[in-house]
């Protein structure tokens, strides 16, 4: 395959999963060998959907998507499926390898004899590495973190001309995020990445596929990833101005119609053309770009409670040297508006720590009798998939009131039949989006949030971290992002690492 040569062609290519609902709509776009191409759009538009269309794992109901003879291709999913939790890690990328083969995306019988130098080479790759008896050991028993390099590893394993990644930052340390940078600057192969990491995406991407919410189109670009943003708000200023030129042309020709119309005779003959002026320049009239829709500022509300809220005066912790269970003393006293950040690389245990704080099953901590904790977990276990969005709401409230409900849900885009879908059908931004509407409801006096910027998109996170950062609750908050981190009040910091 020549450099230039395109490995991927999708014309005219619509999709919907529930009838006239479309996710896309003739959507038409096409890849060449060895780019780094970026996905941009709002949660829930189709990101994940159009990965699931070149894999194969979705039928377009319309169009069609060209794929040159024997590419090979890849996903990296945004996290592992709970029937994989239990995997060992060789189990685990054999799985890759089988799954890949049923679904179409390798030639070859997925039987892989070497599989264990692999799975060395490619952990040595994701800066995963120095850990006993890593082949043996249980997906489940990792951090999210390392759970987010298993994924990635999983996908570079099968070596594939096309490499998909579905939000690869999520749950990443800064050392990680750096890596996979520099990793993915130097890869030899086509990438199609999704992200909401601006500077993680501005370091390697040479084009965009960006897909509009509103019409369910994808639109092509060429250039890095602030060139493209650049591009779309030259091009909204350049159609806003154009418009407002023809409203002005309009208005003066409806005015000069209905002046002329008064007159009578003749000039009701020129009144008629002024009329036919103004539509034709009604028809001239673009649909300027409407930018994804933000959520709304909100405030989760806490009940003043007087006193200690959170007190840890030891705590448990993975050794980055030997990799086992260590004892750390500290003394940590959180009262309200008092917000606390837990730091550490992957693995050193932050999550663990956050799950046993959230369930009072941590020794060395006290939460005070009364307080009410509001959890945010990063795999978003806390929620029931089974559930509808309406269920898991009112599941929090003290009053279940309809209204306020909906107006809370509606606030976090989550409107019409959206209320009524099953949290298992909702994309993982849609996912986190309910989960902060539920700590809207829920009322807390402790907040517990393990990497609350996951999935979510970029547009959002502002609001978010404006709403944090005036939490009048006491607060326990892990992150990777230090962009995010730096909105918010921080009181305290416990390093875990030091």
């Amino acid at each position: 395959m020549s450099k230039d040569e395109v490995i991927l062609r999708f014309e005219g290519v619509s999709f919907q999963y529930e009838p006239n609902k479309p996710i896309l709509d003739e959507v038409s776009f096409s890849v060449r060998k060895n780019s780094k191409i970026t996905i941009m759009g709002q949660n829930g538009g189709g990101k994940s959907t159009t990965f699931g269309m070149i894999t194969g794992a979705l039928k377009p109901e319309s169009g069609q998507i060209f794929k040159t003879t024997g590419l090979t291709v890849a996903l990296s999913r945004q996290v592992v499926p709970r029937d994989e939790l239990d995997l060992s890690v060789r189990a685990f990328f054999e799985k890759a390898f089988a799954d890949a083969v049923k679904a179409g995306l390798r030639k070859d019988t997925g039987k892989i004899y070497d599989i264990d130098p692999r799975i060395d080479e490619v952990l040595e790759v994701v800066n995963l590495k120095g850990h006993e008896k890593m082949h043996d050991r249980i997906i489940r028993t990792f951090s999210g973190g390392q759970q987010a390099r298993l994924l990635l590893a999983s996908a570079l394993i099968q070596d594939p001309d096309l490499l998909l990644l579905d939000e690869p930052t999520n749950n990443l340390d800064k050392a990680g995020i750096e890596h996979l940078t520099d990793f993915l600057k130097a890869y030899k192969k086509t990438v199609i990445v999704i992200s909401h990491e601006a500077d993680f995406l501005n370091a390697f991407t040479d084009g965009v596929l960006y897909l509009d919410v509103f019409t369910k189109k994808i639109e092509q670009y060429v250039g890095n990833y602030f060139d493209v943003v650049r591009q779309i708000a030259v091009q909204v200023e350049k159609e806003n101005r154009k418009n407002a030129q023809l409203e002005k042309e309009i208005q003066a020709n409806k005015d000069k119609a209905n002046f002329f119309a008064n007159k009578g005779g003749q000039m009701r003959l020129v009144a008629r053309r002024m009329r036919e002026k103004a539509e034709e320049l009604e028809e001239s009239i673009v649909d300027t770009r409407r930018e994804d829709k933000t959520i709304k500022p909100f405030i989760i509300p806490a009940p003043v409670y007087n006193g200690d809220i959170l007190t840890i005066t030891d705590f448990s912790m993975i050794s980055p040297k030997t990799h086992k269970p260590v004892k750390r003393k500290t003394h940590v006293v959180l009262r309200k508006k008092q917000h606390l950040l837990l730091k550490g690389p992957n693995g050193i245990g932050k999550s663990t720590l956050l799950e046993s704080l959230a369930s009072g099953q941590t020794p060395g901590a006290t939460i005070a009798p009364g307080v009410t904790v509001g959890y945010y977990r990063q795999d978003f276990s806390t929620l029931n998939f089974d559930d509808t969005v309406r269920e898991s709401l009112m599941a929090v409230m003290k009053e279940h009131r309809e209204e306020t409900m909906r107006t809370v849900a509606a606030g976090f885009l989550i409107t019409g039949d959206l209320v009524n879908a099953k949290i298992g059908s909702l994309s993982e931004g849609q996912k986190g989006l309910v989960a902060f509407a539920r700590l809207v409801l829920q009322q807390p006096n402790l907040l517990i949030l393990d990497e609350p910027t996951n999935h979510i998109n970029f547009r959002h996170i502002p609001v978010i971290a404006e709403a944090l950062n005036t939490y009048e609750g006491a607060m326990v908050l892990v992150s990777h992002v230090p962009e995010f981190v730096e909105k918010i009040r921080i009181d305290e910091i416990l390093d875990l690492e030091k």
